[in-house]
């Protein structure tokens, strides 16, 4: 089948505002007629619930959280992005638009992007009104800061806690909504398939994680909100419960899946400690702003501090190398993440990692705190030449713009880092990738919506720090509510849809079936040991760096992983209770499927683009070499059986208002 992004014609600033002017609209009355599913409830799901619901529409929401609150939303910690210009450096509309695309290296959809560039203002006032307690300056107003990949201040935030304080806002919303009757709330419910009729999507079999029960549920049409899919790598700043069953699911009943090597290395993580580890912890790269990322310039003192035999502090300035600000003078610490993170990797294998297993840089905040102390005692009349003064002021300061990131680092690695260089290196964190939707974010199944991390369509090849955030409120509480009206509109007299259709009982037979083939198999190891399996698969072959060679041995590799866990796999219990072995089983199997088809979207992608690093496909100075001629379209595969038959269909990148060029942040 064709592609129709369905993007509305005419001038890119006018699309979305002509859009909307000329959208089947559904009057109130005939709202309470019809029923959405929305399935995931963090800042995408919760604010389209929210939003869905104060408009009028039954809403059923599902989390396999106790709830929402729980949602991996909350984990993000350095801001949100809006073109809102409080610092008057520069800053629009315009902007944001060109950086998000520009950081995405030049492989997003542009209508996508400059509409989430234009609601972004909204999505910070909506907060404001909501209570959020995003940052302040002395004066009152809302606090910028920058993050990386930009060269303005447009990142609003909540000390380090940012995620957590949006999500509590659209669950307030949310709950409001409960509290009204509009949104009946299922918590520790997983969507394990969708049902369609007719071709259009209309409900879903979900498991009750506590009682096992397996339910039927209908609507008018389902979204998808469940975030994306980081842990098919098994060690990931993602929770451990974040998994990639929703977007899987529907790919196997219709839903083309876009862009799946388009996963993001996040380059801020604390290191890898050993083999007992089940995740990876993010620092937010809103550190970058104020840390200084550094290696020893001389590799003898590199081996000196993996022995123990020198710390960090014991090197002057001239025997340090900060080779962001070295290497990309324009923007320094402050490039896009798939920039700093191979930057970051080449310096380890050349051999001047930090930490024992030789994969760690530092992020140094002894230059921060000495200039913000520096100034601070100036302007209380105190004197700035007392170092020690100087090294308490900074300190309070850094603390009360970082403190809770400072705070979770001394908890996990036991060291200081008000004294000390902090060590990080670059980590699984976020996927670009994910169900192919148009621009109304509706997926190939008429009537499934995608929103979120779980569709592919704002960040292209690399998401600038502070995007996602923007990008979850942008479609819950902007996008959604307007698309999925007209979508919606000839369905008004359509009336309540029956859970005995033949489509909803074979539906929940296929999950029964496969519930059974685990529960029943008599297998010899657990669900983690394959994970872990596939997770180093997917590090080693098809992580930062990938090469044809690599790929092609991991595609092989994955597909005998996958045979061998269904021979093998040994999930204890039972099916009627509460199973968090059986509920790794079934996402794993899911991942095992979607590793192979990543691996295969990478091998015939012959070309480095943001996060799709390609060893083959590099400039002399070792930047990602993009081929726009041959590449410049979205890659969205079809499911065929199994992944090893999914069918590539295109659909053309045309910019009209932006210049392609080689990526530059010199």
């Amino acid at each position: 089948m064709a592609l129709d992004s369905k993007i509305p014609n005419g001038p890119i600033s006018d699309k979305w505002t002509n859009y909307k002017d000329h959208i089947n609209l559904v009057n109130p009355a005939n709202k309470r007629n019809l029923d959405i599913i929305i399935v995931g409830t963090g800042l995408a799901g919760g604010s389209a619930a929210a939003t869905l619901a104060e408009l009028g529409y039954n809403v059923k929401a599902f989390c396999f959280q106790d709830s929402p609150r729980r949602a991996h939303s909350i984990a993000a910690q350095g801001g949100i992005n809006a073109a809102k210009n409080y610092k008057g450096d520069g800053d629009s509309v315009y902007r944001l638009f060109y950086d998000t695309v520009k950081g995405g290296d030049y492989r997003a959809r542009e209508a996508n992007v400059h509409r989430l560039a234009e609601v972004s203002a909204n999505i910070i006032d909506q907060c404001v009104a909501q209570g959020v307690p995003l940052a302040r300056e002395y004066g009152g107003l809302l606090d910028n800061r920058s993050f990386g990949g930009t060269l303005v201040s447009r990142t609003f935030y909540a000390q380090g806690q940012t995620g957590q304080q949006l999500l509590l806002g659209a669950y307030s919303a949310m709950n409001r909504q409960i509290g009204r009757g509009k949104v009946k709330m299922y918590n520790r419910h997983e969507m394990l398939d969708i049902v369609i009729v007719n071709g259009k999507a209309r409900g879903i079999i979900a498991r009750n994680l506590v009682t096992g029960e397996i339910e039927r549920h209908s609507a008018h049409a389902v979204v998808v909100g469940s975030g994306g899919y980081g842990n098919v790598f098994f060690l990931s700043t993602n929770a451990m419960g974040s998994n990639a069953t929703a977007a899987w699911k529907i790919h196997k009943k219709g839903a083309f899946f876009a862009n799946p090597c388009y996963t993001q290395i996040h380059p801020t993580c604390i290191p890898v400690s050993g083999d007992h580890q089940s995740k990876l912890t993010l620092m937010s790269e809103s550190l970058r702003n104020d840390g200084r990322i550094w290696v020893p310039a001389k590799l003898e003192d590199a081996q000196a501090i993996r022995e123990g035999k020198k710390k960090a502090t014991d090197l002057s300035e001239a025997e340090r190398d900060y080779f962001l600000e070295r290497r990309y003078p324009a923007f320094g610490n402050l490039v896009p993440r798939d920039v700093a993170s191979r930057a970051a990797k080449e310096r380890c294998d050349a051999g001047f990692g930090v930490n024992k297993t030789g994969e760690a840089v530092y992020l140094d905040f002894a230059a921060a705190i000495k200039r913000y102390g520096t100034e601070d005692a100036y302007v209380k009349g105190l004197d700035d030449k007392d170092a020690a003064l100087v090294t308490k002021l900074g300190a309070a300061i850094v603390k009360s713009k970082y403190g809770n990131l400072f705070q979770m680092y001394y908890k996990i690695v036991d060291e200081d880092p008000y004294t000390t260089p902090m060590m990080i290196y670059p980590a699984v964190h976020y996927t670009m990738g994910g169900t192919w939707v148009d621009y109304n974010l509706m997926t190939t199944i008429p009537g499934c919506f995608s929103i979120g991390e779980s569709n592919f369509s704002d960040h292209g090849a690399n998401r600038l720090g502070a995007s996602a955030l923007m990008q979850g409120l942008a479609d819950g509480y902007f996008v959604l509510p307007y698309t999925i009206g007209d979508y919606l509109a000839p369905d008004i007299k359509m009336g309540e849809i029956s859970t005995d259709l033949p489509e909803f009982v074979a539906a929940e037979k296929e999950v029964k079936d496969q519930i059974d083939r685990f529960i029943n198999n008599k297998g010899t190891h657990s669900v983690d040991y394959f994970h872990k399996k596939l997770g180093k698969i997917m590090w080693d072959k098809v992580g930062m760096a990938r090469n044809a060679k690599g790929l092609t041995e991991a595609i092989e590799e994955i597909a005998a992983l996958r045979e061998e866990f269904y021979k093998d796999v040994k999930v204890p219990g039972s099916a009627n209770e509460f199973n968090q072995e059986l509920e790794k089983a079934t996402r794993v199997a899911d991942f095992l499927e979607l590793g192979e088809l990543f691996a295969k979207d990478a091998l015939h992608r012959n070309e480095s683009c943001g996060g799709h690093f390609r060893e083959e496909y590099q400039t002399e100075e070792g930047e990602a070499l993009r081929d726009d001629e041959n590449f410049a379209y979205v890659a969205a595969w079809e499911y065929k059986g199994k992944p090893s038959d999914a069918v590539l269909h295109k659909e053309p990148l045309v910019y009209e208002n932006i210049k392609l060029v080689q990526r530059s942040y010199k």
